[in-house]
């Protein structure tokens, strides 16, 4: 046959159906015709009715010999055919397999060649992690034996689709933005959520998503494929999950290619020095057992450094010169002189002493425990060197401090900050003569495969990030693993050869493990994913199929939220309660919320860069808002040194990083933006200077933190220019740091955005204990919060700031401080204010700017009781501020044509304020006629003459004499006057109409009164002022 060996298991796409295909599209590339000599079939007439019958489609691939044997050796080969009737046969398929079984990497070249991708479709695979999506989609592209162009990815910030794209590689954020765009995905005939067990949030949106497009699609006809595969067998919430999957998916297992692991389990578990065993067990394993790989896994940085110091310590690195031929074969053979020596002392001492085990570790099979069960150890496994010919000792050192320069030992760190080209070091063989170690955190356990590794030690340990589900305070706790990740740590050890895992808790511990880490999405605020949800028109979200649902309270609290940023509608005062608690969890997304929603960022960051247009801050606001959502965009630098150069290096770099920013934060006003203020000098520094990595290093930036924020700014440019062409924004390698009232706005658009994360300084007279000296308090926490002694506001102490988050470690420590102004807190963040009634002295005024009626009001900040001083803002809802704004408008501050009429009205404007107005047919026939049509304000009395242009006011019953139209004044007054420009308070979107933020949004706050408000007036744009500090 034509292309017989184009590949292993290609019959089996023989045998099957083809996708539908619609009666317009083209025939298939290649049908499978019947043999020769194959009998006709019966007559029609005594054959029973069967429906059509499609032909089977094949597309060959043209792969090379070396290739194709490789593919062979995979074990997901065998079950191909298992596999495709499967999605022939159902909607949606599961498919459990270990790493290393090539599920990834073939499933894509089964669909393909079983004719998926034809007709202009696209099979789409979705991986966690922007690079193995690179990676993945590089491999398949070489397997096949084909083009990028057919073969591509798409990721966060780059891609190489085309319109020839066959097989698309993609992170499942990006699958997200396309079924916003479409939402049935018609381009795809199969959808592969890879990394499933992972269980990401967006992974578990999809997932949701996607079970429902499916239905739709098939009640279209244009069915839709969708195959989940998973490492782990934890499937059972998409199998039981009757909202999720009606009909339970098949599920399909294909065994791993893994060696044999031996678990060897310790008999007591050390609940605090687990860093110090590793490095006892990694020293025995080292001078004892045979070669192979160390894989050490611990929590974080810091022990990853310490533990690498110690190491280098005991077994040094060779010394500089090279050592010849000879040297090393000497060494070798000493070296086994000594282990026959060593094992000639041990069975003499035996045959004078009972046999006594003093090892911790009980010998089981990866997957198995017994609590019960006693070291024992057959002879086989003794043969090859085992754990238990170790001495382990009561005194925990076995020498192990001592440095022995016979044994040298590469020693390798591994975690997700590392610089990459430091993490790639890690692939490459080690020095002749040495033996790879890699100390490692999570990241090791299904992220990153590592060659050559024969031995794991796991302390059962692992870091992560927790919040709280209503204050948001983020917390890093070291707790034990799951059972399945376990597993994952052990297979590390049997991916080239059979290997050995050394656990460092006893079997009864991990039999009390939980069986699988929870989901991320109840582990973390939802905000974000309201908010796409509530784009996508899910209002109902607490209907919505998640695999795992969030809490409750983490739904309330996200909803909240958005409703406080202007997001959501928030419900109306008159509702009652029934209709409140009816509508919970369903309120409508606003035009603001939408435009939020097209920003890659959390909605708080959303808020910001919505306001920021004004006075010119865009460019710095993006900025901020990039580094603040990169996170970590400075080195650890207080990690522990492993010689004295190490330490005077590290001490001097410390002194020049807090140099650099206390010259970025700078003094008086642009100090007050804090640590903004410090990540805006950052960038705009390092990108004057090129953002080369020798001004990163010598900053104490990292580099792979600079370049990610380069490509999420030009990311946030392009989303802001689709949203509002006529801003014309673009990346200014040169930018301008910015003026004194630039730096102004940026503080009120950022506590505008992070109104929930605001906090007052402790005064002296509310001291109870001297732990709160310095301290702050927020309206969600009842402990004290602290000024992270990082941060450049550690010593101003303000009395209210905005921070990004709160980090508990000793302490609660508030990171990304800003400081605030108090009388900005009423304005900028009106729904966090509870409002006296409006103060008769200064009286209501009439705003030209907004076209508003304001007054001066006391508030309180919610819940805590803060008083705040009386500010004016916007005039409460009401019938109160009908009647002002119609004051006004006779007194033609409203239209100022008007106000040539004054002497012909048949009343005193001030008639409308008074309690006895409801008695004049003419003040209550315009107070009428404004009410109904909600103009309380100019825009909105200008959008009720636009709906309807024969709406007249003042008419009837001879409010003006001799019938004066006061529509056509007014229009023609609102020509010659300034468009109201939006405050930075408004919780409207500043591109979006005055009329449609004040209608859309509940807009209630004008921002400051001019006398408090920085000048308007920016610099012109082409004087030139002094750049970053570099």
């Amino acid at each position: 046959m034509e292309q017989a060996e184009a590949g292993a298991g290609t019959v089996a796409a023989h045998l099957l159906p083809a996708p539908l295909q619609a009666a317009d599209e083209s025939p298939a590339p290649r049908t499978q015709a019947p043999p020769a000599g194959t009998p006709a079939p019966p007559a029609a007439a005594s054959a029973p009715t069967r429906p059509p019958v499609k032909p089977a489609v094949f597309i060959p691939v043209n792969r090379s010999p070396e290739m194709q044997e490789e593919r062979l050796k995979l074990p997901i080969l065998s079950e191909e055919q298992v596999i495709m009737e499967a999605v022939a046969e159902h909607p949606v398929v599961i498919v459990c397999g270990e790493t290393g079984s090539g599920k990834t990497t073939q499933v894509p070249q089964f669909l393909y060649e079983a004719g998926y991708g034809s007709d202009n479709s696209v099979i789409g695979v979705t991986e966690p992690r922007r690079v193995a999506a690179i990676a993945m989609s590089q491999r398949v592209a070489k397997e096949m034996n084909l083009s990028q162009r057919i073969v591509s990815y798409q990721i966060r910030y780059e891609g190489n689709v085309t319109e020839d794209t066959r097989i698309k590689f993609m992170t499942d954020g990006v699958l997200l933005k396309e079924i916003q765009k479409d939402f049935l995905l018609l381009r795809y005939k199969v959808v592969i959520i890879d990394e499933a067990h992972e269980r990401s949030v967006y992974t578990d949106i999809l997932i949701g998503l996607l079970s429902r497009i499916v239905s739709l699609r098939a009640k279209r006809h244009l069915p839709l494929k969708l195959l989940i595969m998973s490492a782990t067998l934890r499937v059972e919430d998409f199998t039981q999950n009757q909202r999720l999957f009606p009909e339970p998916p098949p599920v399909i297992k294909v065994e791993s290619r893994q060696f044999p692991v031996t678990v060897h389990f310790n008999k007591r578990t050390p609940l605090q020095d687990y860093s110090g065993e590793c490095f006892r067990k990694v020293c025995k394993i080292h001078r004892m057992l045979p070669a192979g790989g160390i894989l050490v896994f611990l929590t974080g940085q810091a022990e990853v450094h310490a533990l690498c110091r110690r190491l280098r310590k005991a077994f040094p690195p060779p010394r500089a010169r090279p050592q010849g031929k000879e040297d090393q074969e000497d060494s070798v053979e000493e070296m086994r002189k000594f282990k026959k020596s060593r094992a000639r002392a041990k069975k003499a001492r035996a045959e004078a002493l009972p046999q006594i085990n003093l090892d911790h570790y009980s010998v089981l099979p990866a997957g198995e425990g017994d609590e019960d069960r006693e070291a024992e150890m057959d002879d086989e496994e003794g043969a090859v060197g085992s754990d238990l010919d170790l001495d382990l000792g009561d005194d925990g050192m076995d020498g192990g401090e001592q440095p022995d320069a016979s044994l040298p030992l590469h020693v390798l760190p591994l975690y997700s900050l590392l610089a990459p080209e430091k993490q790639a070091q890690v692939f490459k063989p080690p020095p002749e003569g040495t033996r790879l170690c890699v100390v490692a955190t999570n990241v090791a356990e299904t992220s990153l495969t590592i060659p050559g590794i024969k031995y794991v030690v796991d302390c059962g340990k692992v870091k992560k990030r927790y919040y709280d589900r209503v204050t948001g305070v983020s917390s890093f706790r070291v707790t034990w693993v799951s059972q399945a990740s376990a597993d994952q740590r052990a297979g590390r050890a049997g991916r080239t050869e059979p290997g050995h895992c050394y656990r460092l808790y006893s079997s009864a511990v991990f039999g009390d493990f939980e069986q699988f880490p929870p989901p991320e999405i109840t582990r973390r605020p939802v905000e974000d994913l309201i908010l796409q949800m509530k784009a996508l028109n899910i209002e109902k979200v607490i209907n919505f199929p998640f695999p795992t649902p969030p809490s409750v309270e983490a739904l309330i609290a996200a909803e909240d939220l958005l409703i406080a940023l202007g997001a959501l509608q928030a419900p109306q005062k008159t509702e009652r309660v029934k209709q409140l608690q009816s509508s919970r969890l369903s309120r409508p997304i606003t035009a603001l919320g939408r435009t939020m929603a097209a920003f890659p960022v959390a909605p708080r960051y959303a808020k910001m860069l919505a306001l920021s247009r004004q006075h010119g801050c865009l460019p710095y606001a993006i900025t901020i808002v990039a580094a603040m959502t990169v996170r970590e965009l400075f080195e650890e630098l207080d990690r522990p040194a492993a010689s004295e150069e190490e330490l005077a290096k590290l001490k001097g770099r410390r002194a020049r990083v807090a140099q650099m920013k206390r010259t970025w934060a700078g003094q008086g006003a642009s100090l007050k933006l804090g640590d903004l203020m410090v990540l805006l000098g950052a960038v705009g520094a390092c990108e004057y200077a090129g953002c080369t990595p020798q001004f990163c290093e010598a900053n104490g930036l990292r580099y792979k933190a600079i370049m990610e924020t380069r490509r999420l700014r030009g990311q946030l440019t392009t989303a802001v220019n689709a949203v509002c062409p006529e801003a014309g924004l673009f990346m200014d390698p040169k930018m301008q740091p910015p003026t004194e009232s630039q730096v102004t706005y940026l503080r009120q658009i950022v506590t505008a955005g992070l109104g929930d994360h605001l906090a007052r300084r402790v005064q002296s007279e509310e001291l109870l204990d001297a732990k709160w000296r310095n301290a702050y308090k927020t309206p969600l926490l009842d402990d004290p919060v602290f000024i992270h002694p990082s941060s450049v506001l550690f010593k101003e102490l303000p009395e209210f700031v905005v921070y990004q988050e709160i980090v508990e470690t000793t302490k609660m420590y508030m990171k990304g401080v800003c400081a605030v102004e108090v009388q900005w807190i009423p304005s900028l963040l009106p729904s966090y204010c509870q409002f006296d009634k409006p103060l008769e002295e200064p009286a209501p005024a009439y705003c030209a700017e907004t076209g508003r009626v304001l007054c001066h009001r006391a508030s309180t900040f919610y819940r805590v009781g803060w008083p705040l001083p009386a500010v004016q803002v916007d005039f409460p809802q009401g019938i109160d501020r009908y009647k002002h704004f119609a004051q006004f408008l006779l007194e033609g501050q409203v239209c100022r044509r008007l106000a040539t009429y004054q002497g012909c009205l048949l009343s005193s404007p001030s008639t409308m304020l008074k309690t006895w107005a409801r008695l004049q047919p003419r003040t209550e026939s315009l107070l009428r006629a404004l009410a109904a049509e909600h103009a309380d304000c100019r825009d909105a009395l200008l959008a009720a003459w636009t709906r309807n242009p024969r709406c007249e006011l003042g008419q009837g019953r001879g409010g003006v004499k001799r019938g004066a139209r006061i529509r056509e004044h007014c229009a023609n007054t609102s020509r010659t006057c300034p468009q109201p420009a939006p405050a930075c308070g408004s919780t409207a979107a500043s591109w979006l109409q005055p009329s449609a933020a004040g209608r859309d949004h509940g807009c209630t706050s004008p921002g400051l009164p001019a006398s408090t408000r920085p000048p308007a007036v920016c610099p012109p744009r082409g004087r030139q002022r002094e750049p970053f500090k570099t």
